[in-house]
């Protein structure tokens, strides 16, 4: 491993969360104000995630008063403070830039959930735990 990788092992920060485009994410990040320094949120959704490793970034974009916004940000750098994701979007594009052109209830993404065939298996346990100890009890009854 030569210097260069060593110093950018050490600066990544060692708890960061899985982005993906589509995503809705509140980013808490560092803004320095002449001698004061306050934490400002960005929330938006990720329009995209670029690089790897300690050059990994990604890209905000929020509507606000009928203006789109949009901020890069760098996963491992010392100015987020944290990042939160909200929800994970269901989109099948890596990079969502048609979202530029949409407004309203265009540019609303689904939300990723769990496949309902998961949840039916994690429930069928219980109802057989609750049958044989059904059964058991009624030959002590007999």
């Amino acid at each position: 491993m030569n210097v260069i990788e060593q110093l950018e092992k050490e600066q990544q920060k060692k708890k960061t969360p899985a982005l993906r485009a589509g995503d809705t994410v509140r980013v808490h990040a560092k803004v320095v104000e002449g001698t004061r320094e306050r934490i400002q949120v960005f929330e938006g959704t990720v329009i995209r995630v670029t690089g790897g490793g300690s050059r990994r970034n990604f890209t905000v974009r929020r509507v606000t008063h009928g203006v789109g916004v949009e901020r890069t940000f760098m996963v491992h750098s010392p100015r987020i403070d944290k990042i939160d994701v909200l929800r994970h979007g269901d989109v099948r594009q890596g990079r969502l830039y048609y979202l530029r052109g949409k407004v309203g209830r265009e540019a609303r993404i689904r939300e990723r959930r769990r496949l309902v065939a998961e949840s039916a298996e994690a429930e069928e346990p219980d109802e057989l735990a609750e049958e044989s100890a059904a059964e058991e009890a009624e030959p002590d009854e007999a």
